[in-house]
């Protein structure tokens, strides 16, 4: 129970001490275990991409290979065939084979999926540079 804020109080007197008692050295500490559970994570994480991967049904080993092939599709539309469409779009009205005040499709709002698109390229991307490397991957630790 946090009565007129007493419990803020407790918690920056205990902060202030903690600072004041924490050498240098058990921070540094701190910080590196820290750095060792992420990579514990990480490690565990990439074992289940590995996992997931090699999975004989599609739906566990095919999603990234799905997003890969939205993405593909969607840049595709938004930098090739919709360029093409609304040029055809306007001969088309030219021609009276559209009505004029007929719109062309909308272009649809692919900045979220393109967030995702460099994410995985750029993971890609880091994992060619240590190949070109020649990167011992398997002993990260």
């Amino acid at each position: 129970m946090n009565l007129l804020g007493i419990g803020k109080i407790v918690e920056s007197v205990g902060n202030i001490a903690d600072d004041l008692f924490t050498s240098k050295e058990e921070k540094l500490k701190i910080a590196l275990e820290e750095k060792k559970m992420q990579t514990q994570l990480m490690m565990g994480q990439l074992e289940i991409n590995k996992a997931e991967a090699q999975h004989s049904s599609r739906f566990v080993a095919g999603w990234r290979p799905f997003i890969g092939w939205v993405g593909g599709i969607t840049l595709a539309y938004q930098f090739l065939l919709y360029p093409i469409l609304i040029w055809v779009w306007a001969l088309a009205q030219a021609k009276d084979w559209i009505p004029k005040d007929m719109t062309p499709p909308p272009v649809f709002d692919s900045g979220p999926l393109f967030s995702i698109i460099v994410g995985m390229l750029g993971i890609g991307g880091l994992r060619s540079y240590d190949k070109l490397k020649k990167t011992d991957t398997k002993n990260v630790k």
